[in-house]
């Protein structure tokens, strides 16, 4: 794994922690497996953004999706990277319909580690290249995710490549 900030790769590609207590952006990221993308997802009763739209591409480690193909659970050390950016209507030969655009958003991260986080679980964000930020326990992310996942707290429901292993596996819960 290449990371953003030039520190030495962490094995494989588990999750690179700096001596702050951030997480460092791999730079590969985009080259890991990608399990989906959604377009103007809002987990909360707010109404949509005002002006625009936004994507979001969601990818894991590959270490970890071999590991839950195997046994339909996420492992230690495995890392999502969802990338928010925005999107556009008009460009180029583009008529009809919403493509990304290069406004990145923001780069949100759920990692499991079992050693490091309350319930095995922590998230973190970007707002790009940066090192990502811890996201404190008592933002709502938590008990949406504790509540809403489908498998070990991630939405795996959202992920049509992923949903038929755990539903195999008996690891899926909910619709």
């Amino acid at each position: 794994m290449t990371l953003l900030l030039g520190a030495a790769a962490p094995e494989a590609d588990a999750p690179l922690y700096l001596p702050d207590g951030k997480l460092a952006v791999p730079a590969d990221y985009r080259e890991w497996v990608f399990l989906s993308a959604g377009y103007d997802m809002n987990y909360s009763a707010a109404p949509p953004m005002a002006e625009g739209h936004m994507f979001d591409n969601v990818f894991v480690n590959a270490v970890a999706w071999h590991e839950f193909q195997r046994t339909g659970h996420w492992p230690d050390k495995t890392v999502f990277v969802r990338e928010d950016r925005g999107g556009s209507s008009k460009g180029s030969i583009n008529k009809n319909g919403e493509f990304q655009n290069d406004n990145l958003m923001g780069v949100e991260f759920h990692v499991h580690d079992e050693a490091r986080f309350k319930g095995g679980w922590g998230f973190f964000f970007s707002t790009g290249t940066a090192p990502a930020d811890f996201v404190p326990y008592e933002q709502d992310c938590y008990a949406c995710h504790q509540s809403h996942g489908a498998v070990d707290t991630t939405f795996t429901q959202f992920y049509p490549t992923a949903k038929p292993f755990a539903v195999k596996a008996g690891t899926f819960r909910g619709e």
